[in-house]
């Protein structure tokens, strides 16, 4: 009988390992689900990423023009700059390059409105036509900028990195001016829409 009574022993044992195992299963298998529905979350939201471009403009030019004459019978004096800029306007809008000279220094020399200037060659826009004066009281017109244009990058954008336009200038060289250096200072200025 203790074969018997061992048997039984063994029997009960296995009958309660089996009874845990399968607890134990049950447990895993509840922890494996409960993750997934109870006890993470999931949430996705978004966002607007806008940005505003404004229209804008930048210009450059070298540091100075020297007007020389080319012959030295009280001929015109002359020079030429290239004027670099940057634009963009809007659709309905446009633009302008200008230049506006203060009087020259010192005095008893050339005047500032008898300096003209020609443009040519604007990469962008319209260039002045016809021959302009120099003003001090106002700026005037070197290039004209159309809408919805742009410089740089190709596309509906020009190729190139910045346009440009060529200046000539004109002083007529008068026999009452003295002897010495004169200078003016112009100031170029871009406005975009």
């Amino acid at each position: 009988m203790a074969g018997t009574a061992e048997f039984r022993q063994h029997q009960t044992l296995l009958a309660d390992c089996k009874s845990r195992t399968v607890r134990l299963s049950a447990k895993l298998a509840l922890l494996m689900i409960l993750p997934a529905c109870g006890f993470c979350d999931v949430q996705t939201t978004s966002q607007t990423l806008s940005a505003n471009v404004s229209p804008n403009g930048k210009i450059s030019v070298s540091g100075s023009v020297g007007l020389l004459s080319a012959d030295t019978h009280f001929g015109a004096l002359g020079g030429s700059l290239t004027v670099s800029y940057w634009a963009r306007t809007t659709v309905g809008g446009g633009g302008s390059v200008t230049v506006q000279a203060s009087e020259f220094s010192p005095a008893s020399g050339p005047t500032a409105g008898l300096v003209t200037y020609s443009c040519s060659g604007a990469t962008l826009g319209t260039a002045c036509t016809d021959v302009q004066a120099l003003s001090t009281a106002t700026q005037t017109p070197l290039v004209s900028l159309p809408g919805g244009a742009c410089t740089g990058g190709g596309g509906v954008c020009t190729a190139q990195d910045s346009a440009t336009v060529q200046l000539t200038f004109t002083l007529p060289s008068q026999p009452h001016y003295k002897t010495g250096s004169y200078s003016a200072q112009i100031t170029f200025t871009i406005s975009t829409m």
